[in-house]
């Protein structure tokens, strides 16, 4: 059954989601695992190719953004659509709602910051495993 963690910020500030995301990439790289970040938008998802290029000083992720044709995929991939089958055991999760191929996934990292809105669709997201069965973590940062 997929691992479900709950990252609380307690941070109102946008980007440090995106910095959060960034060091939780960078840690399942660091463990070999290979890493889907599903954004809420194309905005965002650009937002997010570019920072993890530069938020921290001489740190290198390999990724790209999805759709593309690279063969093999980097280990990190980014993007707001449903990403393509492939073998990605982590999921991190930056849309508002849980996505349905999210059993894809070994593990889903959900990062929740403390703007109201947030927090809601955090809540929901929270329910909406745990009506599915899970028993989701929780990790304040």
């Amino acid at each position: 059954m997929t691992r479900i963690d709950f990252y609380l910020l307690t941070s109102i500030a946008p980007i440090a989601r995106l910095q959060l995301v960034c060091r939780l990439a960078d840690k399942a790289f660091q463990q070999s695992h290979r890493i889907t970040i599903h954004c809420e938008s194309a905005q965002q998802s650009k937002q997010l190719d570019d920072l993890l290029w530069t938020f921290r000083d001489g740190s290198f992720l390999p990724h790209s953004r999805y759709p593309n044709n690279e063969d093999p995929p980097p280990p990190i991939q980014v993007g707001h659509e449903t990403p393509p089958d492939g073998d990605a055991d982590v999921l991190i999760n930056l849309a508002t709602t849980a996505p349905a191929f999210y059993t894809r996934f070994a593990r889903v990292l959900e990062v929740v910051d403390e703007s109201e809105a947030n927090k809601q669709s955090g809540r929901a997201r929270f329910r909406y495993y745990r009506d599915q069965g899970h028993t989701p973590n929780t990790h304040k940062v």
